[in-house]
Formats: C-alpha cells, sequence, structure tokens
C-alpha cells in the first residue's frame, strides 16, 4: 500500500502531525483544540474548537464529542484523498467511533476490535493475570456500594478511575471509606461503573514501543510527570508531560521493557504503542496499555533520532522494525501547561521551544490546556529546573 496523504485524528495530535509532515507525507488533521501551530504543517486542519480572538475555547470537559470528531473526518474525507487515518489520544475508549473511522478510510495502526480488547478494563487486568505480569489489583465497580465493598477487599489506599478518558482526569485516592464516597463521585460523573485499583506508591512511568506483526521493540522508557502544580495542573493524576529517558537503573529498564514487550506481544499490537506503569522497589507494574501514539513522541523521536511516523507506517504496512542507534545522552522534556486563570492568549510564537500555540488573544479558561513546553538539558536535574524556570516566564505573560 502507498502513503501519500495522512490524516491524523485526536485530541494531543501536534507531535504526531509534525512527524508525519517531517516524513514527507500530506497532513491533514482533525482534532479538537486547532492551534496555530498545527495548522502550519496541514494541508486542511478541521477542529472541534474554533478559536478566535476575544472568544473563550471553553471547556473540554463540556465541548470534547469523539462524534464531532468522526463528523468532521468525514468532511475531510469527502473532499481529499486520504491514504490512511492515524489515531492520537482521545479515541481509544470509543470503539463505534473507531469503527466508522475505519470504515472510512482503512486505520494504520491496531483495528479497533484490538482497540476493544485492550481497553476493556475487565479483560486487561484478567490478561496480565494470566500473563504473571505485576499490576495492581483492579476490580469494576458498579455503584458506591460495590465500591466500597470491592476497595475493602483490595485494602486501602486505592484509586477510583472512570471507566473511559484518558489523561488521569478524575482519577482520586482514597485512604478511607469517606475518602473514597468523594473519589466515586469524581469518577462517575459520566458512568457508575469505575475501576477501583490498590494504590501503588512510586514512579510513574511508561513505555514507548513499536510492533510488526511478528516482533517488539521498545524505543525509550519514559518518566511521567502526573499532577505538577508548577505547570497549573489542578488534577492530582493529571498527566502534564514526561522526562525521556527515565533516570533508572539498567536493570530497572531492563525489566520495563521486558515486562512492556512481553505485553504488546500477547495483545497482538502494532505501530506506536506506549505501556503506563508505576515503579515500586524496582518491579514495574503495568497500569494500562495506550494503543496509539503517545504524548512522549517528539522527546522519544529527539532521543533516538527516529522519525516515528515512519516507523509507524513502516511497522503496520511492510512489517520493518526501525534500527535503534545508542541513545542520545541528552534529557529531553515535555510539560503541558494550564491557564492559572482565565487568560487572553498572548504571542508565543517567537519562543521555538513552545508547542500547541493557541491563537493570539484567544480566551482560555482557569484550568485549561494553555501550550507545550519542550526543552533539553545533560541532565534529569537540569531539565526540570530549566523548564520550570521557562514555565515561570511563559505562565507571567498573560
Amino acid at each position: 500500500m502507498d502513503v501519500y496523504n495522512l490524516l491524523v485524528v485526536g485530541v494531543d495530535i501536534s507531535s504526531a502531525a509534525y512527524s508525519a509532515e517531517r516524513a514527507g507525507y500530506g497532513v491533514y488533521a482533525v482534532d479538537h483544540y486547532g492551534d496555530q501551530d498545527l495548522r502550519s504543517v496541514c494541508k486542511e486542519c478541521l477542529s472541534i474548537i474554533k478559536q478566535k480572538k476575544g472568544h473563550s475555547c471553553g471547556f473540554f470537559a463540556n465541548n470534547y464529542d469523539p462524534e464531532i470528531l468522526l463528523h468532521l473526518v468525514k468532511k475531510i474525507v469527502k473532499k481529499n484523498v486520504i491514504d490512511g487515518i492515524v489515531i492520537c489520544s482521545g479515541l481509544e475508549d470509543h470503539t463505534n467511533v473507531l469503527r466508522e473511522l475505519h470504515d472510512l478510510t482503512p486505520i494504520i495502526g491496531n483495528p479497533p476490535d484490538i482497540i476493544e480488547k485492550v481497553r476493556d478494563k475487565h479483560t486487561f487486568f484478567k490478561e496480565l493475570e494470566r500473563l504473571n505480569v505485576p499490576h495492581p489489583t483492579s476490580k469494576v465497580a458498579v455503584g458506591l456500594k460495590a465500591a466500597k465493598r470491592i476497595a475493602k477487599d483490595i485494602g486501602y489506599p486505592i484509586v477510583c478511575k472512570p471507566m473511559v478518558g484518558f489523561g488521569g482526569i478524575a482519577i482520586r485516592k482514597a485512604k478511607d471509606q469517606k475518602e473514597l464516597e468523594d473519589a466515586f463521585k469524581n469518577a462517575s460523573k459520566n458512568n457508575e461503573n469505575i475501576l477501583i485499583q490498590k494504590y501503588i506508591h512510586g514512579q510513574p512511568a511508561s513505555v514507548s514501543l513499536i510492533s510488526t506483526n511478528n516482533d517488539v521493540i521498545s524505543l525509550t522508557v519514559n518518566e511521567q510527570l502526573l499532577g505538577l502544580e508548577e505547570t497549573g495542573q489542578t488534577e492530582p493524576f493529571g498527566y502534564c508531560g514526561n522526562i525521556v529517558p527515565l533516570s533508572e537503573s539498567k536493570s530497572v529498564i531492563d525489566k520495563c521493557k521486558e515486562v512492556s514487550e512481553k505485553v504488546v506481544k500477547h495483545f497482538n499490537l502494532i505501530g506506536s504503542n506506549g505501556v503506563d506503569m508505576t515503579l515500586s522497589d524496582g518491579v514495574p507494574y503495568v497500569v494500562e496499555l495506550n494503543p496509539r501514539f503517545q504524548g512522549t513522541l517528539e522527546c522519544v523521536e529527539r532521543v533516538t533520532q527516529l522519525n516515528l511516523m515512519k516507523c509507524h507506517v513502516q511497522s503496520c504496512l511492510e512489517g520493518k522494525l526501525p534500527k535503534l542507534m545508542k541513545e542520545s545522552d541528552e534529557f529531553w522534556i515535555r510539560l503541558i501547561l494550564f491557564s492559572p486563570e482565565r487568560s487572553v492568549v498572548p504571542d508565543f510564537s517567537a519562543f521555538k521551544e513552545v508547542r500547541d500555540i493557541p491563537f493570539k488573544g484567544a480566551v482560555i479558561e482557569k484550568g485549561e490546556p494553555l501550550c507545550s513546553v519542550i526543552m533539553m538539558a545533560s541532565s534529569r536535574k537540569v531539565i526540570m529546573r530549566k523548564s520550570f524556570n521557562f514555565t515561570k516566564r511563559v505562565l507571567n505573560m498573560i
């Protein structure tokens, strides 16, 4: 199959669009925000939000709708020649939408039935148990009464997670029954079915992988940044970026890769995928599998010196895995910044470190994503200090 034009679809898609453009593909995009820099690399970009000077971009929780993304995809496919669709975050829990997308234009990556199996919480953790892969005890609860019973059986502390969602939104920790009631209220706003999971204290991490029908390789092991107040993130488990690579011993890194490759192979995933985990006393506990491009994409590309979109397409369509070079000694960070108050967007375009740039003059509501920052340094300590100092500069502009 010859691929010339790709349609990138999802919520957090800018890095994937940049990668596709650098790989030489014609890039089309359908996303939620429609940021200024995303539009600069696309032949056409349609978005749920129509950013305008003086107008609010609204609240993601109120405005995001996968069905609208599907409607916008239909518009683009109707008037353009699209060779394949690439899925990013925001659609993995909406199998009906994925099936319709796949019928419109083939998804390059995991087919909807595989994604559905991976994202079904009951099936996923049952399979991890069968594989003897370390993971937190996890059970689905229907209603608060069941949640209380399951939490008692599992043993506090626990975390409550929505069955559908991404980015760590609405996840809450509970150390007793009273806190469970509040945590359940947050996690069950859209559905009373929630996941009760034993809380594992440790370092949030992820592994970025590329796989074919026959083989899989780990590209990088990454540190996940969750709930950092310095970024304006108000969700305690909210995703606000990553550092690539994870600063850990070789033995721990090897364990992370081994476990992740075992899981990806078992579920027959292809292309770019990510495994989320918590490292506790050197043991990687798998907590989630993301069968699509991850937010780590640009940092992984910088460290490995690979074009991940090209690798993704070749692994899916040609069964080819990339040859890994020696990893860079540099540390790359991506920080997602959130607006500390209702703000009018200044001109961020002069900063080479800033991505996901809203239109100048648009209004970003308090707590909503503002932009991303991508930076490099020689060590984890230096990159944290350097990026936080830069973050202060950016946030002081608004």
